[in-house]
């Protein structure tokens, strides 16, 4: 594999790629395409691929994605599979976010980077992969450069637990204790939260 690789809390994590292709594709596969068929595509969908995605179907546009250096994610290995991942990205790589135009109503500060998405083997849930695919996409960032890092996690009433396959993105309680600040709630349930990461 010609991608970065790092360990991350003993676990072994590779950048997507071209390279790591098949690993990315092993995990959607096992789960329906990951979210119910959207191979984490959504993110990328502003405003031009949306027709492409039409065309040739959300696993084909992602793949092309990763071939192009388009589209970035920290994998988690387990032996020969990847378990658990976490995309990020540029704003102009992943502009497409839940309640886009509330955001960019209420941003004063465009970040360097977003984490859009996670996902966890079924598995694997429960055992803190999430956080370990967090840090292994800061990680990849801080190689990147570095710099202001925002995401959107759930932010949950105290005491509530919802399914781990409707946390698109974790909650605020984890992104806490990985460092990230609280900055504004972002729709209904999601808030902003953003680290700034030093460059490697």
């Amino acid at each position: 594999m010609g991608e970065s690789r790092l360990t991350v809390d003993g676990h072994p994590v590779v950048a997507l790629g071209p390279g790591t292709w098949d690993l990315f594709a092993g995990l959607a596969e096992r789960h329906n395409g990951v979210w119910g068929g959207c191979w984490c595509t959504y993110f990328h969908l502003y405003p031009d691929p949306q027709e492409e995605r039409r065309e040739i179907g959300h696993r084909e546009l992602k793949r092309r994605l990763v071939m192009a250096g388009r589209a970035h994610a920290a994998l988690v290995l387990d032996g020969d599979e990847a378990v658990a991942w976490a995309q990020y990205g540029t704003v102009a790589e992943v502009p497409n976010i839940h309640h886009r135009k509330q955001w960019e109503a209420e941003t004063t500060q465009r970040p360097d980077f977003r984490i859009t998405c996670l996902f966890v083997d079924r598995r694997y849930r429960r055992a803190g992969m999430a956080a370990v695919a967090v840090r292994g996409a800061l990680a990849l960032i801080a190689q990147a450069g570095g710099g202001l890092v925002e995401s959107y996690p759930h932010d949950l009433p105290p005491g509530k637990k919802p399914s781990s396959s409707f946390l698109y993105n974790a909650t605020r309680t984890m992104y806490e204790r990985l460092g990230f600040t609280y900055q504004r709630p972002k729709g209904v349930g999601n808030c902003v939260m953003t680290l700034q990461v030093p460059a490697a």
